[in-house]
């Protein structure tokens, strides 16, 4: 029995495929080399919020990278309440070895965030093998076993961090839950990006009004007065300015957002995202990304014929 049990958990820790029935998504290399890497909406969505956690700290892809690999190696990017030990989470952080409490380490931004906090204590992590800097952190008892994700986690982290535009796609078909419109959306945003993260990025969401709100990191709901942007109240509209973070290029991190939205569709219920002249629009073909009216010349103009760098993101609800 104690066998049984010991095989079972290595079965869980090691089979990373994203190959299961239900919705999918997929993402795909923006380097035309064939590379491509399916998973799961729940995948999508921890893999979102471990890159939100990397940019809004300002860490480069490759700490994104490292971070997607050690998660797909230490959980699936399933954000499991067991594991070896204690160990919990999307990391298997440990509460006895004071990684935080049992309830910190199953939220996913917060585990996050302590993986990051112990990767930038590590000298040089970026120029290390992979197995060598996820190892300084983790201290796990296979450490070579998160070379075999790299190539994965490079693909999720290019698309996550808006590197790589277009790359990720969703079926985008709802979670069995009730559709929580544009608070949801929101709330949402603040826990992955965080308030404070998303005012100087220019990401606000306006209303018909004109005003502009975001929601509170604690997952409240908005506060913001009136009807969302958009003529029937659905869509949240994230500008994006490379004057607000001049640290980042406009248009990655746009991407970034419209991925996020993307990753997050079947459990927000969102049913289109548009950016920089093309749209992606859920159960249509897979959800493939669109051009906009037919206008996508590849010159970074969106459909309005504006700077693809200074564009806004759109976040469209399902009704």
């Amino acid at each position: 029995m104690v066998l049984l049990g010991v095989a079972g958990y290595l079965v869980v820790r090691y089979d990373m495929g994203g190959g299961t029935s239900g919705p999918g998504c997929r993402v795909v290399s923006g380097k035309d080399d064939g590379a491509t890497y399916a998973f799961t909406p729940e995948q999508a969505g921890n893999a979102a919020t471990i890159a939100a956690a990397g940019t809004v700290r300002d860490l480069p892809e490759r700490a994104v990278t490292i971070a997607l690999a050690t998660a797909l190696q230490e959980s699936a990017l399933r954000n499991i309440d067991y594991g070896d030990r204690d160990s919990l989470g999307l990391f298997q952080q440990r509460p006895s070895q004071g990684w935080g409490t049992p309830e910190e380490i199953m939220d996913p931004a917060y585990s996050a965030g302590k993986f990051y906090d112990g990767l930038k204590e590590v000298p040089g992590y970026t120029r290390l093998p992979l197995t060598v800097a996820a190892q300084r952190v983790q201290l796990s008892g296979f450490p070579q076993a998160y070379a075999k994700h790299e190539p994965d986690a490079t693909l999720l982290a290019a698309a996550l961090t808006g590197s790589s535009e277009a790359t990720l796609t969703c079926d985008g078909r709802p979670a069995a839950t009730r559709a929580a419109g544009t608070d949801a959306v929101r709330d949402a945003l603040a826990r992955d990006f965080g308030r404070d993260a998303l005012k100087p990025a220019g990401a606000a969401v306006g209303d018909a009004a004109g005003s502009a709100s975001s929601a509170p990191r604690n997952g409240g709901s908005g506060s913001n007065a009136g009807s969302d942007a958009g003529s029937d109240g659905r869509t949240v509209t994230l500008p994006v300015s490379t004057e607000a973070d001049p640290g980042r290029k406009a248009r990655a991190q746009g991407w970034q957002l419209a991925h996020w939205a993307v990753a997050n569709a079947s459990e927000l219920h969102i049913e289109r995202v548009a950016y920089a002249g093309r749209e992606w629009t859920a159960g249509d073909g897979g959800g493939r990304w669109t051009p906009v009216g037919g206008e996508d010349d590849g010159d970074g103009k969106n459909s309005a014929g504006a700077d693809g760098g200074a564009d806004a993101v759109r976040i469209t609800t399902a009704p």
